[in-house]
C-alpha cells in the first residue's frame, strides 16, 4: 500500500492533517514580518573623526591612514574607504556577509584604541563608531518646529528628550540632526582693539577659560554641621561673559566686552536645514545593517506617540517622510497579484474540467501548499516581502500542476468504466513516479540558487526556498488529498443526459485543437529533418539574443521618494549655498508632483564640503504621477534653470549595494600610491567618460580648485622675534579655527564657548594683516612680520580605498542604457587612453556586485542544468533522455530573452532567475510525454508509435498545466502595483518562454525522443534503448 492508498483508505486522517496545514499556515503568516527584500545588508561599520583645522590632507595622513591600518587587520573585511574633508574624516568598513556585527563592533573599538597612540596629541576628541551604512538613506525624516522659539532651544529638546528615546527603538542606529542648532557663546574678537590693548588671543583664551571655571571647592566639616562650599556660578549666557575681566590695567579692568562682540550662537553655523521653504530641525532615523524597516518605523511611530505628552506647549514633532509606506504599498500589491493569480489558475482549471467539483480538486492545492509554505517561511526566518510573494505568486500556477496531472489520470479510468476508488488508487499509481519527477527536476533548478553566494545570493536565496517550499507542499498534497477527493467523484454526466452548452462548446474546441495538434504532429515526425532544422535554429537563435540583449543589474525601484545632490561652485560659502538651494527646494515644490521637500547643508551623511547638499524629495501617491523616471526627468529641466548648480538625481531604493554615499547610482574607481599620477589621469578619465552616451551625471569627488590661503612662516625671521610655528598655527585656530576655549555646563546639556575673530574679518585673507602673536619676550608681532601669504588652490576633499589614495568617480545610465552597456563602453575608453599599470581601476558598489553577478550567470545556468540532467538520469535510469526532456530549454530561453527585448527590458539579475524557473518549468512538458512513451514501448509498441500516442494522451494536461502556469505568471508580468518594475522582467521572462517553448515542444520533443532513441539503440547505452521502468509508489 503505497502513501496515495493509504491516504485514500483513510479519509478522516488525510482531512484532518490538510485542515492542521492550513490553520498552522495562517497562524503563521501573521507573524511573518513584513519588507522590501530579505535582509541582505552588509554588516557597515562608520567610523567619525574630528581634528578642528586640519586641513583635508592632515585628516587623510594624520588621522585616516593609522586608523585605517588597524582597522584593516580585523578579520572578515570586505572593503574600506575614507573621504577626508576639512576637519573631519569618516571611514567607512564593510564586512562580509555573515559577519556578526556585534563582535564587529568590539574588534572596530579595539582598533581605534590601537591606533590613537598614532593620532594628533592635539586631536583632544577620540574617534567614534556608529553601526550605520552611510549610503542608507533614513527610514523615516521628522520635523521638529515650536513656532517662534530659536531653533538652538529645540535642539536641546531633541538631543535630550527626542533623540535618546528614538535611539532605544530597536533597530535604530543613529539618530542624525540635520541642521543642528546646539547653543554657543560665540567671542568674536576685534584684533585692533584686543592688539591695541596689548592682549592676543592665546592670551584671552586662557582668561576666558579661567573665568569659567566649574572645578570642585570642597567641605567645611563642623562638629554638627557639614557645609558644601561653592564658588561664584559659571557665565551662563552672552551677556554675563561680556562682563568678564580678562585683563588689568591702571584706568579700569578690561572687561570682555570691551575688545570683543559676545553674542549667543550656535556651535557650528554651517550646518542649515530646511522644512520645504522654512528652517526646521530634521530628525534623521538610520536603521541598523540587517535591521527591519517596517519594524523600526513601526517601533519609531510608537515612540513620537509616547513623546509627545513630554515635549513643551506649542512643540510638534511630526513625520515628513516615512519610507515604510512604499513597501506597505509594495507587499499590499505582490498580495493583490498573488490572489488575482489564484483566481486566474482557478479559472483555468474550469474551463478545462468544467464542474465546479472537479475544479475544486486542483484548486485546494493552492491555498494548502501556500499555508505550509508559510508555517516553513516562519521556521525558516523569512518574511513577507517582495522577493517571497514574487516566489509565491508564480508558484500558484505550479501547485495546481501535479494536482492536474492526478487528477487527469484518475478521470480517464473514471471514463473508462472503473469505479472511482479504483480509478484513483490506479491513477496515482500510475503517474506518481511522473509527479516525482517533475517536482524533484523544478526543486533542482532551484540548487545552484540556493547556494548562491553574496548579496545577489542573499536576495534569491528566500525566492528559490519559497517556491521550493511550495512545490513540495503541492506534490504532497497531489499524492495525498488530490486521489482522496477525486474517488468520492461521480461519473462526468449522467448516462442519456445530454452536457450543457458551455460544456459542449469548450469540448467540440478542445477535441478540434487536438485534432490540428494531431494532423501537425504527423507531418513534424514524417519530416523530421525540418523538426531538427528548427530545433538548431531556436538553439542559435536563443544564444544570439542573449549575446546582444542589453545586461543589466536591478531595476530602478519606484519608492516615491528621490534623493538630490547639489554641488554649488568650488570655494562657495554657507550663505550662497543656503540662498541657491532654498530657491531650488521652492522651484521642486511648485511642480505638480512633489508634496515635500527636506533639504540640507552641512557635514552630514557623508557630505563634508560646504558646497555640497541634499534634498530628500517626497513624490506623490503612484497612481496620482507618473513613473519616477519621468518624474526625475521633469525635475532635471527644473533644476537646469539654476546655473552654476550642479543637481544629479536618483529614486531612493530599497536595496543597497554599498556603504559609500554618493551623488549617482554607480561608481568607478582609481587607485595609486602617486598622488601626481592619481591626480593627472583622473581629470582627463572623466572628461572622456562625460563625453559617453551611455553616461549621465558623470562626476568626481576629487576636486583640485578649492581656494586655499597658504600661511607661510619664515622660520628664521619667526625665530629671531622669538615666534614658534606652533605659536602661529595656535593664533591662526583662534582666530579662525572657531576654536571651543570652555564649557557652560547647564541643566540637561553642556554648551561650548568659542572664539574666534569677527565675522568681517574672517572673509577673506585681508584678516590676516590684523592677527598679532605673542612671542616668548611677551611681546606682540604681527603675523606679516613671520609670515607671507599666498593664494592656492587645493583638494577640497581626499579619498582613501583600501588605504591607497583614491579618487571615485559617480555615473548614472540615461533611460533605456543598461549597466552592462555602460561598463563596456567605459572598459573602452580605459583601452583607448592607455592608462599606466600604477593606477588601478575598478568598480565598486552597485557597479562592481553587478559585475560578479554577471561573471556568474552563464556558469549558473549551467549548473542548474547539469544538476537537472543528473536528476533525470538518475530517475529514469538513462542517458540519453534526459536531453529528450532538456530539448524544451532552448525554445523556452528563445521565448524569454524575445519577450524582454522586444519590450525594452535588459537582462537584469531578476529577468535571470525567471529563465532558471522556465527550466525548471518546461522540462515537465516533456516529463509527461517521455514518461508515457517509455511506457508504451515496454509494453511493446514502437518508438514511433509510442511517441505519438504519449503526445495525444498528454497533450491536453500539457495544455493545462502551461495555461495554468502563465497564468500565474499575468499579474507580475503586466506590472501592475507598487514595486512592479522589480517584479515585471521576471513575468514577462515567464510568459514568454512558456508561450514560445509550449509551440515548439510539443513538435520538437517527439522528434528528438525518437532521434536519440534510435541513437541510444546504435550505441547500446545501459541495456537497452528503454530505460528499465520506474518503480511503483
Amino acid at each position: 500500500m503505497n502513501i496515495s492508498e493509504l491516504c485514500i483508505r483513510r479519509p478522516v486522517m488525510t482531512v484532518l492533517l490538510s485542515l492542521a496545514a492550513i490553520v498552522a499556515g495562517a497562524v503563521a503568516y501573521t507573524r511573518l514580518p513584513v519588507a522590501a527584500v530579505p535582509r541582505v545588508d552588509f554588516p557597515v561599520i562608520t567610523i567619525f573623526a574630528n581634528f578642528p583645522g586640519a586641513s583635508p590632507e592632515t585628516m587623510a595622513t594624520s588621522v585616516a591612514l593609522p586608523l585605517e591600518r588597524e582597522l584593516s587587520t580585523i578579520a572578515g573585511v570586505d572593503t574600506m574607504s575614507s573621504i577626508n574633508g576639512q576637519d573631519t574624516t569618516q571611514i567607512t568598513v564593510q564586512f562580509v556577509l555573515g559577519r556578526n556585527i556585534d563582535a564587529a563592533a568590539q574588534d572596530v573599538q579595539a582598533a581605534m584604541t590601537r591606533a590613537q597612540r598614532r593620532l594628533p596629541i592635539d586631536m583632544t576628541i577620540p574617534p567614534s563608531y556608529r553601526k550605520v551604512n552611510p549610503a542608507d538613506a533614513p527610514v523615516v525624516l521628522l520635523t521638529l518646529s515650536g513656532g517662534d522659539a530659536p531653533l538652538y532651544r529645540l535642539n536641546d529638546i531633541a538631543s535630550t528628550i527626542i533623540g535618546p528615546a528614538l535611539s532605544r527603538v530597536p533597530g535604530v542606529a543613529q539618530v542624525q540632526t540635520y541642521g543642528e542648532q546646539l547653543y554657543s557663546v560665540r567671542v568674536r574678537l576685534d584684533p585692533d582693539r584686543t592688539a591695541a590693548m596689548g592682549l592676543a588671543f592665546d592670551t584671552l583664551q586662557n582668561s576666558i577659560a579661567a573665568a569659567n571655571s566649574n572645578t570642585p571647592v570642597g567641605l567645611l566639616n563642623g562638629t554638627r554641621q557639614q557645609l558644601t562650599l561653592r564658588a561664584n556660578d559659571q557665565p551662563q549666557s552672552a551677556a554675563e561673559f561680556g562682563q568678564l575681566v580678562v585683563a588689568g590695567r591702571a584706568q579700569a579692568p578690561v572687561r570682555l566686552s570691551e575688545i570683543a562682540k559676545v553674542a549667543d550662537g550656535v556651535q557650528n553655523e554651517r550646518v542649515a536645514a530646511w522644512r520645504n521653504d522654512k528652517r526646521a530641525l530634521v530628525l534623521a532615523v538610520l536603521r541598523q545593517p540587517d535591521a527591519n524597516t517596517v519594524e523600526v518605523v513601526d517601533g519609531v511611530k510608537s515612540s513620537i506617540l509616547a513623546l509627545q505628552s513630554a515635549l513643551p506647549p506649542g512643540v510638534e514633532l511630526n513625520v515628513m517622510l516615512d519610507r515604510s509606506r512604499s513597501i506597505r504599498d509594495a507587499v499590499h500589491d505582490v498580495q493583490e497579484s498573488l490572489l488575482i493569480a489564484i483566481g486566474l489558475v482557478v479559472l483555468v482549471c474550469f474551463l478545462f474540467l468544467r464542474r465546479l467539483t472537479a475544479t475544486l480538486i486542483p484548486t485546494v492545492a493552492v491555498p494548502i501548499s501556500l499555508c505550509v509554505a508559510f508555517g516553513l517561511m516562519y521556521v525558516l526566518g523569512y518574511g513577507i516581502d517582495n522577493v517571497t510573494l514574487l516566489g509565491l505568486t508564480i508558484a500558484v500556477g505550479l501547485v495546481v500542476d501535479d494536482a492536474i496531472v492526478v487528477l487527469e489520470a484518475i478521470v480517464r479510468h473514471i471514463e473508462a468504466g472503473m469505479a472511482p476508488m479504483q480509478a484513483a488508487i490506479r491513477g496515482a499509481r500510475e503517474i506518481g513516479f511522473t509527479v516525482l519527477s517533475i517536482t524533484l527536476s523544478l526543486i533542482a533548478v532551484f540548487l545552484p540558487i540556493l547556494l548562491m553566494g553574496g548579496v545577489v545570493g542573499r536576495v534569491f536565496n528566500a525566492f528559490a526556498a519559497t517556491v521550493s517550499l511550495a512545490v513540495i507542499a503541492s506534490c504532497i498534497v497531489s499524492l495525498t488529498l488530490t486521489p482522496l477527493m477525486a474517488s468520492r467523484l461521480r461519473g462526468h454526466h449522467a448516462p442519456g443526459k445530454r452536457p450543457p452548452l458551455l460544456d459542449r462548446v469548450l469540448e467540440g474546441g478542445f477535441q478540434g485543437i487536438e485534432r490540428g495538434y494531431a494532423w501537425m504532429l504527423d507531418r513534424a515526425l514524417r519530416f523530421r529533418l525540418a523538426v531538427w532544422a528548427l530545433f538548431l535554429l531556436s538553439l542559435g537563435a536563443a544564444a544570439y539574443v542573449a549575446v546582444v540583449i542589453p545586461k543589466g543589474f536591478f531595476p530602478v525601484e519606484d519608492t516615491g521618494f528621490i534623493l538630490i545632490n547639489t554641488e554649488g561652485p568650488r570655494g562657495a560659502s554657507m550663505a550662497a549655498m543656503a540662498e541657491v538651494q532654498g530657491r531650488l527646494s521652492e522651484a521642486l515644490l511648485k511642480t505638480p508632483h512633489v508634496t515635500n521637500v527636506v533639504s540640507n547643508l552641512g557635514a552630514v551623511g557623508g557630505s563634508i564640503s560646504i558646497n555640497q547638499g541634499r534634498l530628500f524629495v517626497e513624490l506623490k501617491p503612484r497612481q496620482e504621477r507618473p513613473p519616477v523616471e519621468h518624474v526625475i526627468q521633469e525635475l532635471r529641466r527644473t533644476a537646469n534653470g539654476f546655473p552654476g548648480l550642479r543637481v544629479f538625481m536618483q529614486p531612493i531604493q530599497n536595496i543597497n549595494f554599498g556603504a559609500r554615499q554618493t551623488r549617482t547610482q554607480y561608481l568607478y574607481s582609481l587607485q595609486g600610491l602617486r598622488l601626481d599620477e592619481l591626480y593627472d589621469w583622473a581629470p582627463r578619465l572623466e572628461e572622456r567618460l562625460q563625453k559617453l552616451p551611455q553616461l549621465q551625471d558623470v562626476n568626481t569627488d576629487l576636486q583640485l580648485d578649492s581656494p586655499v590661503v597658504l600661511v607661510n612662516v619664515d622660520r628664521d625671521r619667526a625665530t629671531t622675534l622669538g615666534v614658534t610655528v606652533d605659536q602661529v598655527r595656535q593664533a591662526l585656530f583662534s582666530a579662525f579655527g572657531a576654536r571651543q576655549i570652555s564649557t557652560i555646563y547647564g541643566q540637561a546639556n553642556a554648551y561650548p564657548v568659542i572664539l574666534e575673530a569677527l565675522p568681517e574679518d574672517q572673509r577673506d585673507e585681508t584678516g590676516l594683516a590684523k592677527l598679532y602673536v605673542r612671542s616668548n619676550t611677551g611681546r606682540l608681532v604681527p603675523l606679516s612680520a613671520v609670515a607671507s601669504i599666498e593664494r592656492r588652490s587645493g583638494p577640497l576633499n581626499v579619498s582613501h580605498q583600501g588605504q591607497l589614495p583614491a579618487v571615485v568617480i559617480g555615473f548614472n545610465t540615461p533611460p533605456g542604457v543598461a549597466l552592462g552597456d555602460a561598463v563596456q563602453a567605459i572598459r573602452a575608453v580605459e583601452r583607448e587612453m592607455g592608462l599606466p599599470p600604477s593606477v588601478v581601476t575598478g568598480f565598486s558598489g552597485a557597479a562592481q556586485v553587478f559585475q560578479e553577478a554577471l561573471a556568474g550567470q552563464g556558469m549558473l545556468v549551467l549548473t542548474a542544468v547539469l544538476i537537472m540532467y543528473v536528476v533525470l538520469g538518475v530517475l529514469y535510469e538513462s542517458l540519453i533522455h534526459p536531453l529528450t526532456i532538456l530539448s524544451g530549454l532552448p525554445a523556452a530561453a528563445l521565448g524569454a530573452f524575445a519577450t524582454l527585448y522586444l519590450f525594452g527590458l535588459d537582462l537584469s539579475v531578476i529577468a535571470v532567475i525567471g529563465v532558471l524557473l522556465l527550466i525548471g518549468l518546461v522540462k515537465k512538458n516533456a516529463i509527461m510525454i517521455v514518461d508515457v512513451a517509455l511506457q508504451r514501448q515496454r509494453a511493446g509498441s514502437p518508438a514511433l508509435t509510442a511517441v505519438r500516442e504519449a503526445c495525444l494522451l498528454r497533450f491536453r494536461p500539457i495544455l493545462m498545466t502551461t495555461l495554468a502556469a502563465g497564468a500565474g505568471a499575468i499579474p507580475i508580468a503586466a506590472g501592475w502595483g507598487a514595486a512592479a518594475e522589480l517584479r515585471q522582467p521576471l513575468g514577462l521572462a515567464v510568459v514568454g518562454g512558456l508561450a514560445v517553448s509550449q509551440v515548439l515542444t510539443l513538435f520538437v520533443t517527439p522528434v528528438l525522443y525518437l532521434g536519440f532513441d534510435s541513437l541510444a539503440r546504435k550505441l547500446s547505452f545501459g541495456r537497452g534503448a528503454v530505460p528499465a521502468a520506474a518503480p511503483a509508489e
